[in-house]
């Protein structure tokens, strides 16, 4: 299962301003799991699974339309950690509590639609579909960011045919607030995408 996660490659880009406010560095899933900040050391595994795993990347991922070099992999390893230093986009790895260096998929949060907002990407392995991990994860952050003073609105974007993916707001209790019409960027996308928004709860 994964969400379209419109980064370069497998790390984020943004514009966003800089903020002081984070999300922590480290949060529990259910069944032994974990989000972890990605950190510079993760980035030869993290290549390592795309490379595997391109096929499954590919039909939504604009950036696994080839397979990223080593080089490449830690290049944006180290934006992305520079990028939650200066509090616009938040890189997690998926891993296993027990196997600290384990790399599983890749979750993030990211300063990109707009004041009082964040958007959620992710995807997980292969091997690890059909377990629950996407939904876990994004209610995980979803709470993460919600619990960030500057936020209101939490959003998560998915082409209309990416049934696997649109579930997971709608199990999450995310409204299905608009379809934006765009141009497909990968070989599976229709080019309608699914604008699910989960707003903080009113006081």
């Amino acid at each position: 299962m994964m969400l379209d996660m419109n980064h370069t490659d497998d790390g984020p880009v943004s514009l966003a301003p800089a903020t002081t406010a984070r999300p922590p560095e480290l949060l529990d899933l259910p069944d032994g799991f974990v989000l972890r900040r990605r950190t510079l050391a993760d980035a030869d595994t993290v290549n390592e699974v795309i490379v595997r795993d391109l096929d499954h990347l590919r039909p939504w991922m604009a950036w696994a339309a080839n397979a990223p070099t080593l080089e490449r992999s830690r290049e944006m390893t180290k934006i992305g950690w520079q990028l939650w230093e200066d509090g616009t986009d938040f890189m997690y790895v998926l891993g296993r509590a027990d196997q600290p260096g384990s790399v599983l998929g890749m979750f993030g949060l990211h300063r990109r639609i707009g004041p009082g907002a964040i958007e959620i990407g992710y995807w997980v392995a292969r091997e690890y579909t059909g377990r629950s991990l996407a939904t876990n994860g994004a209610a995980a952050l979803t709470g993460a960011a919600l619990a960030l003073p500057d936020i209101e609105r939490v959003e998560i974007h998915c082409d209309q045919a990416n049934a696997a993916s649109a579930a997971v707001p709608r199990k999450l209790g995310y409204r299905l607030d608009r379809v934006h019409e765009e141009s497909p960027t990968t070989p599976a996308e229709t080019g309608k995408k699914l604008i699910w928004i989960k707003e903080r709860a009113a006081c």
